[in-house]
């Protein structure tokens, strides 16, 4: 196969498009995660086979049906680096300010994708989370008494409660109001990126280490990723076409039909890397489509993807592939709605970029490239 050029530099983010994403996330979720998350829990055909001697479609392009992507292993694996905290530590924060943190006992890590959290848990300190938000749906942090509502807003009452020596946040969770009363109440908050993709996980668990005194798991974990990621793409490449025009070309649509809610995600969302990395084509950043921005059937049919990706609870909640093509048209009119060719998988877990990206894209490769040999076991 010929090499696909791979987790290549997305454009810088901009806060217009972190604020809509913001905006349009806390407006339509509202749902908590189970201990398992998805229906992986019941485990993922095939996922014991590497990739590479997976039964693959010949055309991958072509493929009729819908298609379940899920984890093997729903745990966040953690770095086998026992070094403690070295503390008190003095970082600045994404926002410039200047933060001590002293006591590591007793961590909130909350932001819109789970990733925080994750990232604790990879960096060995899982022990020490005593609160998550509701994104965060990992089995081992099932138990954690929620302090969000209403989708991924703050509730004050519920952090003060837990009493959390640090936080570690960013601009994706709000209110704001709430993150400056923590600060005010004399929590040590750290503020990092709200950015999310598979070009920025270093720069996520870099800045979470650090804040918690734990540089030496920090690199131990970026590396365990780095390199679980290089052998995950190596894999895709395998299987993936060698021709680029017979690549899957392939669009992240977000869905929200109790409320009304359809976005496209293309280019600087974090999908675009995502799709690029599985060895397709974003045709949302082909057709110039930036950040993440309210559909529309004319961008739908000129997109005319192979494959739609979606989240799980998205695709239930506009009943399914059908309930989809009904609703929507334009999907109908593309490639994709032709061939029901929809690929979902869990809310919390197709854009939980961290510790476990090298899982998630394995499991999307599995139900792209090998859809009778991916899903969840019956």
């Amino acid at each position: 196969m010929t090499s696909t050029p791979h987790l290549a530099a997305s454009p810088r983010r901009i806060s217009a498009l972190v604020a809509g994403a913001v905006a349009l996330l806390v407006t339509v979720s509202g749902c908590t995660p189970s201990a398992q998350g998805s229906a992986a829990g019941a485990g993922c055909i095939g996922a014991d086979t590497p990739l590479a001697e997976l039964d693959t479609v010949e055309k991958p392009r072509e493929w009729v049906g819908e298609s379940t992507a899920c984890l093997a292993v729903q745990s966040v694996p953690a770095v086998d680096v026992t070094t403690g905290p070295e503390l008190p530590v003095t970082v600045v924060d994404n926002q410039d300010t200047e933060v001590t943190v002293t006591d590591t006992s007793r961590i909130l890590a909350l932001d819109m994708y789970g990733s925080l959290a994750a990232t604790v848990f990879g960096l060995g300190l899982g022990d020490n989370l005593v609160g998550r938000d509701t994104s965060t749906g990992f089995p081992e942090a099932a138990d954690l008494p929620l302090v969000t509502q209403n989708g991924h807003e703050l509730n004050a009452e519920a952090i003060l409660e837990l009493e959390p020596s640090v936080i570690i946040t960013d601009s994706s969770i709000g209110p704001w109001d709430v993150v400056l009363q923590m600060r005010d109440s004399g929590i040590p908050v750290v503020v990092v990126t709200p950015e999310r993709s598979l070009e920025n996980t270093d720069e996520i668990v870099s800045a979470v280490a650090e804040a918690l005194g734990v540089p030496e798991r920090g690199d131990a974990l970026t590396a365990q990723i780095d390199a679980e990621l290089a052998d995950v793409v190596a894999e895709i490449d395998e299987i993936a076409p060698d021709d680029v025009a017979d690549r899957p070309r392939i669009l992240f649509l977000y869905v929200r039909g109790n409320a009304g809610i359809y976005y496209i995600f293309g280019e600087g969302s974090g999908t675009d890397s995502l799709i690029t990395s599985l060895g397709g084509i974003d045709v949302a950043s082909e057709i110039g489509w930036q950040g993440m921005r309210p559909m529309t059937a004319e961008a739908l049919v000129d997109a005319d993807p192979d494959l739609i990706l979606m989240m799980t609870k998205g695709l239930e909640s506009v009943d399914g592939v059908d309930g989809l093509l009904e609703r929507i048209p334009a999907v109908a009119e593309t490639r994709a709605g032709q061939n029901r060719r929809i690929v979902d998988m869990s809310d919390y877990e197709i854009l939980s970029f961290g510790p476990r990206s090298p899982a998630v894209l394995d499991a999307l490769a599995r139900a792209i490239y090998a859809p009778e040999q991916s899903g969840p076991a019956q």
